[in-house]
C-alpha cells in the first residue's frame, strides 16, 4: 500500500535539488544528490526490498525493533535531534495523529531512529522524542548499524560541515514509514504530511484488520 504515486518525478527532482550545499561547492556535492534521488526513486517505485527486521537500543537501554511491536501499526521516522525544521514538524504530526486516533492510538507505536548516534545519546533522544508523544521509542545504534538500517529503508543522509566551525548538520530524506502489524512496510508519508492525514490512513488500516 503506497499512498504516493502521482507527480513523483517532479517532487523527487525538487527534493534532490534541495539537498546538499549550494553555491561554489554544488558540483562537488552532485554525487550525494544523485544518491538521494536514486534512493527516493527506489522507495517510490518499490524497487527491491524495502525495510526489514532490525534491533537497536532504546532510550532505556533495552533492545527494540519490529519484533517487539508485533500487533501494532508502527510509524517510523529517521532524523536527528539538532534538525532545525523537518524532524520537529514531522514528529509533531506523528504525535498529533496518535492523539487524533483516540483509544485506537494505543494500537500505534511511534518510533524515532537517530541518524546522528555520535551526538544523540539515549537519554537525549528519549527526552527529545517523548516531547512529541510520551510513547515514542527513541532508538540509536552504532554508525555501522545506522547506515545499514537507513540503507534498508532507502533513507539518504549525509553529514554536512558547518563552515567556520567544527560542527555539522545532516542532510536527510524525511519520510514517515508505516509498518503493519507483522512488521512489514505498508506505506509511507512524505515530509510535511499532517497529523490528520496520517490518522486517517492509519484508522483505515486498523479498521481493515
Amino acid at each position: 500500500m503506497r499512498w504516493l504515486q502521482r507527480g513523483v518525478a517532479g517532487w523527487l527532482v525538487g527534493i534532490a535539488a534541495g539537498l546538499g550545499v549550494a553555491g561554489p561547492d554544488a558540483a562537488a556535492d552532485e554525487p550525494q544528490r544523485v544518491d538521494a534521488a536514486r534512493l527516493m526513486n527506489d522507495l517510490m517505485t518499490g524497487r527491491g526490498n524495502i525495510g526489514g527486521p532490525f534491533l537497536l537500543t532504546d532510550q532505556r537501554g533495552q533492545p527494540a525493533g519490529p519484533a517487539q511491536w508485533r500487533g501494532k501499526i508502527v510509524l517510523l521516522y529517521f532524523g536527528y535531534t539538532s534538525c532545525p525544521d523537518a524532524c520537529p514538524t514531522d514528529l509533531a504530526a506523528i504525535g498529533a495523529a496518535i492523539r487524533l486516533l483516540g483509544p485506537l492510538g494505543s494500537e500505534v507505536q511511534p518510533v524515532f531512529i537517530t541518524l546522528d548516534p555520535a551526538r544523540d545519546k539515549p537519554d537525549l533522544i528519549g527526552r527529545y522524542a517523548e516531547n512529541f508523544h510520551p510513547r515514542f521509542a527513541a532508538l540509536s545504534g552504532s554508525e555501522a548499524q545506522t547506515k545499514q538500517i537507513a540503507t534498508a529503508y532507502k533513507v539518504y543522509f549525509e553529514k554536512v560541515p558547518v563552515r567556520g566551525t567544527d560542527q555539522y548538520s545532516i542532510d536527510h530524506t524525511s519520510f514517515t514509514y508505516v509498518l503493519d502489524a507483522q512488521g512489514n512496510l505498508a506505506g509511507f508519508f512524505p515530509p510535511g504530511t499532517s497529523g490528520a492525514r496520517i490518522a486517517e490512513r492509519v484508522r483505515a488500516m486498523l479498521s481493515a484488520r
